[in-house]
């Protein structure tokens, strides 16, 4: 039975939502876990979703923050060299082109110069309103980026639907007070208001301001 919602903004998360980068993101962390003689496999449960400092800060709790800030720095510039393998989310092209013209925001982990390479990457357009990590004071399962998302459109909180893969941008959401679709294989255990295998599985109509989500 499909769900529906409605709503006068969607506010997205980019990687595993829109884009799948997590070739990227396995050979980045892969190393750095080696460097700092972590299991591999364990640091990438807990990746996906956070800004790599806090990350850092998660996996080494009795480390200088300034040295996982200065290690998240060359972190990004290494994900953002290395784009191979980065592509869009299946359904992800028709996904954006029905929100054309429509209050919608990227609201994302990575910096903006990340987000920028990455959705060139994959092909997709450019949300008109981007929270990025520098524009934020804490990472995500902090609500932050997506209350501020929210504000520059213009929307409270509750006239938002969020689309999001991860655990900690799943617990942002709700803490947000925010409804939130979860997309992909991750998201499905951290019950989210509504699942979609694939944004396949996902379709949006708009009319008199309001849009129509439907999942399923």
């Amino acid at each position: 039975m499909p769900s529906v919602f409605t709503a006068r903004a969607l506010l997205l998360d980019m990687d595993g939502t829109l884009v799948d980068s997590d070739a990227v993101v396995e050979r980045c962390w892969s190393r750095w876990a080696i460097r700092q003689g972590l299991d591999p496999a364990a640091v990438l449960k807990v990746v996906h979703g956070r800004q790599g400092h806090a990350t850092m800060a998660a996996l080494l709790p009795h480390r200088p923050m300034a040295q996982n800030f200065a290690e998240n720095a060359v972190m990004l510039a290494e994900e953002t060299a290395d784009l191979d393998g980065v592509v869009p989310v299946p359904g992800a092209p028709a996904f954006l082109a029905s929100l054309a013209g429509r209050p919608h925001a990227l609201v994302t982990s990575a910096g903006e110069k990340l987000a920028l390479a990455r959705m060139g990457a994959a092909g997709l357009p450019l949300p008109p309103v981007m929270v990025t990590a520098e524009r934020v004071g804490a990472s995500k399962p902090d609500p932050e980026g997506f209350l501020k998302g929210a504000a520059e459109l213009g929307f409270a909180p509750e006239e938002c639907l969020v689309f999001e893969d991860a655990e900690v941008g799943i617990a942002a959401a709700r803490a947000a007070g925010m409804r939130v679709i979860g997309v992909g294989p991750r998201a499905a255990a951290f019950e989210p208001s509504a699942h979609a295998p694939s944004l396949e599985d996902v379709r949006v109509t708009a009319a008199d301001g309001l849009l129509t989500v439907t999942v399923g």
